[in-house]
């Protein structure tokens, strides 16, 4: 497991794990929050980070990097600036058994960049086999290494070895950052010193215990779980976390109470909206969605092809940047379904779709053509069903039309839908239950055009 890091001294720190799913912006925020010297991102594979371009989203006040199907792959906000680690995975602990391909990677990321370059590992079968990789890792010229004090196989049930720890702290000169110490060794704020003097660690980096609890971090003590995770959605919230990342994450905090009352509010909360109602936050999400939408509306007023507004160009196609989300539509209404509907009733030819994919990224792009005018949506998709229901809102939306969005069914189209059962329904994810609620995912706004490279001047 590669980090690439930021300028940073790793002596008598306290560090936040990576950890996936759990490594994300409100989660980093938090621990920062609550004392946490360093924080590491979630795991990120290095062709999917070298493949973004990094963009600054003036309305969340972030940097974001976009991967070419325009997701956002990360995010982080200027306050994180020198405090977090960009991880670089994808190989896991099976790399542990070729040490000449770690030599390799790690002496060649060291001479290609200017940045600290760390590593973080599990302990080998035998001790002396794990001196002789740490040693081999420490020629490389890294800045620190991270231990966990397991092997490759075990799990958190099994103890961690500090004696381990320890032998390797000994042994290098650079720092030393034990890991694995959670519930059996750091249960608050004191044990995280004395599982670092017990491991003789320059530093110690924490994951269970601060996903269970961030204010971990705290040298006052352990906070209320109920304020931390409060806390925890409002940032969520700011910063448009998915709900579905929210959603575990606080899962993870509530643990043996996810059969609580509140615990099963949670566990049915299928929006962000939802989840803040569960925790008595209705009103601080109406009014924090009502400040994003000023700020988004106002940078929009600046872009009008940005903010999703027809704008015709020289080859007399109509474009949007839109994107076709399922959650978002009454349950086997497609945009689709209501184009051919809308066409039917004015007794125009059949919608008419040309879609290209490109090869690149292979990533689609689909032209409709309604009543001799084209409309495209500017944003390319994973699939070519999902680019014609994205290039169909673009000609409902144009043309003033319900695009079959949840409250804008239209009983004609149910009757029409029995009729014509061999129409497309969108996807793969077709057969799924509408989301209870008002779920509108709101579209992603880029900005910025730099070429850099993803991890200059973040």
């Amino acid at each position: 497991m590669i980090e690439h890091s930021l300028s940073l001294c790793y002596h008598n720190k306290l560090i936040l794990a990576p950890m996936v799913r759990v490594g994300t912006l409100p989660m980093r925020l938090l621990a920062l929050d609550y004392g946490a010297d360093i924080v590491y991102c979630e795991e990120l594979i290095d062709l999917k980070m070298l493949q973004c371009k990094r963009v600054v989203n003036e309305v969340l006040s972030t940097v974001d990097f976009v991967a070419p199907d325009d997701r956002v792959v990360f995010r982080t906000c200027k306050r994180e600036q020198s405090r977090v680690v960009f991880q670089m995975g994808g190989m896991g602990a099976a790399l542990l058994s070729d040490p000449d391909k770690i030599e390799k990677i790690l002496s060649t990321l060291v001479k290609g960049t200017r940045r600290p370059v760390t590593c973080k590992i599990r302990i080998l079968p035998s001790l002396e086999d794990t001196l002789s990789l740490v040693k081999r890792i420490e020629r490389t010229g890294i800045a620190a290494v991270a231990v966990h004090g397991r092997k490759r196989e075990e799990r958190p049930q099994h103890p961690v070895s500090c004696e381990a720890i320890r032998a390797i702290a000994e042994t290098l000169s650079i720092p030393v950052i034990a890991n694995g110490g959670s519930h059996d060794h750091i249960q608050e704020y004191l044990d995280i010193e004395d599982f670092r003097q017990a491991t003789a660690a320059s530093s110690v980096m924490v994951a269970r215990a601060a996903m269970w609890n961030p204010s971990i971090f705290l040298k006052e003590g352990l906070r209320p779980l109920e304020e931390v995770m409060q806390k925890y959605i409002r940032y969520a919230v700011q910063y448009e976390n998915h709900y579905t990342n929210t959603k575990y994450c606080l899962c993870q905090m509530l643990r043996e109470q996810l059969e609580s009352p509140q615990g099963r509010l949670l566990h049915a909360a299928q929006s962000s909206q939802e989840i803040c109602e569960a925790f008595g936050l209705g009103a601080f999400y109406e009014e924090m969605t009502q400040e994003l939408n000023a700020r988004r509306a106002e940078f929009l007023a600046r872009t009008p092809e940005a903010a999703g507004e027809p704008a015709e160009d020289t080859s007399g196609i109509i474009k949007m940047a839109v994107k076709f989300d399922r959650r978002a539509y009454s349950p086997q209404i497609t945009p689709k379904m209501c184009l051919l509907e809308w066409c039917r009733r004015e007794k125009l030819a059949q919608p008419v779709y040309d879609t290209v994919q490109r090869p690149l990224d292979r990533l689609f792009c689909s032209v409709v053509t309604v009543a001799e005018q084209k409309y495209q949506s500017t944003l390319w998709d994973k699939s070519k069903k999902l680019a014609e229901q994205a290039a169909a809102i673009v000609c409902l939306r144009s043309r003033g039309l319900p695009e079959g969005r949840l409250g804008e069914e239209s009983p004609s189209l149910h009757k029409r839908k029995r009729e014509a059962p061999d129409q497309d329904p969108g996807g793969p994810r077709a057969q799924e239950s509408a989301v209870p609620g008002k779920l509108c995912k709101k579209p992603f706004v880029a900005l910025g055009s730099g070429e850099e490279s993803p991890l200059e001047g973040w």
